[in-house]
């Protein structure tokens, strides 16, 4: 902390981390459905581009090999496969929630108690709505923020007040950030998610337990309590983020399964029709200049792999999601 410029940091994740900003876009903030036909629209040109760059006609292969319908046959139980993977995924989540009458007891005395630890902080009843809640936190760290900010404006040290103008000024600046948001959002959507993300809570902790270490003999006892209530809630902000992204997870887990579920059925109908009813006579003619039964075997192929593509539209997020949030606290892994 030798310049100001330490005390500020970026608004969003996406600028405070080392990857492309597109890239970073397509991993978390595209619609998953958009990613899943961005995927399908890559195979299908790719199988398609494949039959043309092949000596072969593939009616011609068909005739000679049974390649198509080895590739069919396999598609149709790796499909089956990953209908089973949906079962497991969603064992996983449930288990989580499955429980003795005792562990359902604790688990709600947990969590009262922090709900009391977040009545206090908010000086009301703490709201039911993710969005809301966060919001409201932020808003009590900005207030907190000005508080301080107004309690050491009579401190000698020129440099003292300037870390701290800084350190409030760069707060109120992120806060709006994710404040704006936030509003509107709705549970179940990584609109909430995004913006608790922006809100960089740990490195707001760690510049003021190091305001305090450094200028500790120069603080006076108000502005020592200012500064303690500012980390208070910049703390509390923490498992807050966390608690909506656990449960956002959960809800992932739950909606991939089902869109999983939902795309293994036509993808296993297609894939069976093709090993059972397709053969090199089946679709003649051509199509745009293209044997029709290249369009048919690509269309198939792309259709039957749509529940990989699903998820890989889906991990991609969650992956990325769980990188950018390893830790709870002040550890800054970047």
């Amino acid at each position: 902390m030798s310049d100001d410029g330490d005390l500020s940091t970026s608004n969003r994740l996406r600028e405070r981390t080392d990857v492309n900003k597109y890239l970073f876009w397509v991993l978390l903030g595209v619609n998953r459905r958009v990613i899943v036909g961005a995927l399908a629209l890559v195979v299908f040109v790719a199988f398609v581009g494949s039959g043309i760059l092949k000596p072969v006609s593939l009616r011609v292969t068909m005739e000679r090999s049974d390649m198509v319908e080895t590739l069919f046959s396999g598609l149709v139980g790796a499909i089956i496969t990953s209908t089973t993977l949906v079962v497991s995924i969603n064992q996983l989540v449930l288990s989580q929630e499955i429980g003795s009458l005792g562990t359902q007891r604790n688990r709600m005395d947990v969590t009262m108690d922090f709900y009391q630890n977040t009545d206090s902080l908010l000086g009301k009843t703490t709201p039911s709505d993710p969005a809301v809640l966060l919001a409201e936190v932020v808003e009590v760290c900005v207030g907190r923020a000005r508080s301080l900010r107004d309690a050491v404006a009579g401190n000698d040290s020129d440099e003292f007040r300037g870390k701290v103008e800084t350190y409030v000024a760069d707060l109120e600046e992120n806060a709006d950030t994710a404040m704006s948001e936030l509003e509107d959002s709705d549970f179940g959507t990584f609109n909430v998610v995004s913006p608790a993300l922006d809100f960089n809570y740990a490195r707001k902790m760690y510049h003021a337990r190091r305001l305090g270490e450094q200028y500790e003999s120069e603080m006076s006892d108000d502005e020592r309590s200012a500064l303690r209530d500012v980390l208070e809630a910049v703390t509390m902000y923490g498992p807050i983020r966390e608690y909506v992204k656990v449960l956002y997870l959960q809800w992932a887990l739950v909606k991939l399964s089902r869109a999983i579920l939902y795309a293994s059925v036509p993808a296993l109908v297609v894939a069976g029709a093709i090993v059972v009813f397709v053969d090199p006579n089946t679709f003649t003619g051509t199509i745009l200049g293209l044997e029709t039964v290249l369009w048919v075997v690509s269309a198939g192929f792309t259709i039957s792999v749509l529940p990989f593509l699903v998820f890989i539209a889906y991990v991609l997020r969650l992956a990325t999601l769980a990188k950018q949030t390893l830790t709870v606290g002040s550890l800054i892994l970047s």
